[in-house]
């Protein structure tokens, strides 16, 4: 048997078979990775069907909406992602700070359900997923396994969600309406920055072979899905952005770690526009920067490890953000008086009407291309482009709550104008790493620990990841998993 994920020929035929025919029974069809890439693509009759299709259902054609051009209402397609370009009045940088919104995807909400379809269609039609008897299993600090979970119930069968107890209110809501009974919610202890608790659960879980475990961490489908979708997504942006602005050019894609999924949309980015790719962690979790360790209520973005699926040697840059910066201007950005400062600062009705499209880690997103623009020294002819992966509405639960901790239960204009002050307008330039090869080095050797102490990657796997020409290999999955996703949807006889 190939490694699960990395298969390129069906590896069991009865498994196969069988998902076929539960694919054909419930009229479900897969979309090509290159339909999501550019969705021009997807057969006309099923743009037109998707028009009457509830974007938020456990329907099969919503598979057809995992992709960055939906519209603000999720019905529609748009003929380039939506993005918002933040002022400079905002930001307190000329460059311009591009950011693509996550929360136009289908029933989570997030664009993780795009990592979600990218790790288990492929073990479909390669046979190595039974979906009349395997449950598949999402390990994740919340959106992942959401997604995971959508994704699972559009298939046919049951998904597991495994995440920290301490997350949002808002993630157990969703996952309580859309699993099939309460067991399928399992919570590990503590928060964000718990994963090993999360790694320690699936191992055990794992025993049983009727359990699939999908590590976003480590599932190169998570890595490829956004390289090829979200990657030339956030081309197509920059694109259009540079046919009113000749002269602009793209200096630095920027997004969180987490899985280091999102990361791989980087890897396209530099390669077409030379883009550095900067990679963000919690300062209260300062793993790549400091070999650090902590907790924090960025969430989203679990750490306190290098995923197996970071492309480490093609990173340029690490930034920490602190969580009391994205805690307090989560707060800025939905409330009134946060609002009405930053309008009286010049921002206009447009980008305000943007802010409830960020959660916590898209504001670390964005604080981390404030930071990296200002020790790149990038001036208004510069770009970076980010990803809101969330909106607000995950995090609703939390305002009350940030708002004692850091503001002593009242938020009024005072204090919004403190919160501008030191964390955007003040965004300090520190705890921003250029990295050196050697820094490429030590950042890679910490993966060690856990995917060949304790996970048991085969160190000959593990070692190949520091050539750019395995990423590269990689690659040619893409066209492959597409010729076997137009042939198992041609066995079902439903496209």
């Amino acid at each position: 048997m190939t490694q699960p994920g990395m298969a390129t020929e069906i590896e069991d035929l009865a498994v196969y078979e069988r998902a076929v025919q539960r694919f054909r029974d419930a009229r479900i069809v897969l979309p090509t990775f290159a339909q999501l890439a550019e969705p021009s693509r997807i057969d006309p009759s099923v743009r037109a069907a998707l028009a009457g299709v509830d974007p938020d259902a456990a329907h099969p054609l919503n598979l057809f909406r995992v992709h960055w051009y939906n519209d603000a209402a999720r019905t529609g397609m748009t003929t380039v992602p939506e993005h918002v370009v933040l002022p400079e009045a905002l930001t307190g940088v000329p460059a311009r700070i591009v950011v693509a919104l996550g929360d136009r995807f289908p029933m989570i909400h997030a664009h993780k359900v795009l990592a979600a379809y990218a790790c288990l269609a492929p073990l479909v039609v390669t046979g190595q997923f039974d979906p009349t008897r395997h449950r598949a299993l999402w390990p994740s600090t919340g959106n992942y396994c959401r997604g995971g979970v959508a994704i699972s119930r559009i298939m046919g069968c049951r998904g597991v969600a495994i995440l920290p107890a301490g997350m949002s209110a808002e993630r157990f809501r969703w996952l309580e309406r859309w699993v099939a009974e309460p067991s399928d919610i399992i919570r590990t202890p503590g928060t964000e920055s718990n994963v090993r608790e999360i790694y320690e659960a699936c191992a055990a879980l794992a025993r049983d072979p009727a359990n699939v475990i999908l590590n976003q961490f480590s599932e190169y489908g998570n890595h490829l899905g956004h390289y090829a979708v979200t990657g030339r997504a956030l081309g197509h942006v920059f694109e259009t952005l540079r046919a009113a602005e000749p002269e602009l050019t793209l200096r630095a894609f920027v997004s969180a770690s987490g899985s280091a999924g999102t990361l791989a949309a980087g890897d396209w980015l530099k390669e077409r526009y030379g883009a550095r790719v900067v990679a963000v962690e919690a300062l209260e979790c300062p793993t790549m920067l400091y070999n650090g360790f902590g907790e924090h209520n960025i969430q989203g973005i679990g750490d306190k490890h290098i995923p197996l699926i970071h492309n480490v040697m093609n990173t340029d840059v690490a930034v920490a953000v602190s969580d009391h910066s994205t805690d307090q201007l989560f707060v800025l950005f939905n409330d009134e008086a946060g609002r009405a400062l930053l309008r009286s600062r010049g921002v206009s009705d447009a980008v305000l009407a943007a802010l409830p499209d960020f959660g916590l880690s898209s504001i670390c997103n964005i604080l981390a291309a404030i930071k990296t623009a200002k020790v790149l020294k990038l001036g208004a002819r510069d770009a970076i482009v980010t990803v809101a992966t969330d909106g607000a509405a995950m995090y609703g639960s939390e305002v009350p709550r940030l708002t004692a901790k850091h503001f002593g239960g009242t938020f009024n204009a005072a204090r919004a104008a403190e919160a501008f002050e030191r964390h955007l307008a003040g965004a300090s330039p520190e705890h921003v790493l250029q990295l050196t090869p050697i820094d490429r080095a030590r950042i890679f050797n910490l993966g060690y620990f856990t995917w060949v102490e304790q996970l048991d990657v085969p160190l000959e796997d593990f070692e190949a990841r520091r050539e750019q020409s395995f990423w590269r290999g990689l690659r040619e999955l893409l066209p492959v998993w597409d010729g076997l996703i137009a042939e198992f949807n041609g066995r079902t006889g439903i496209a």
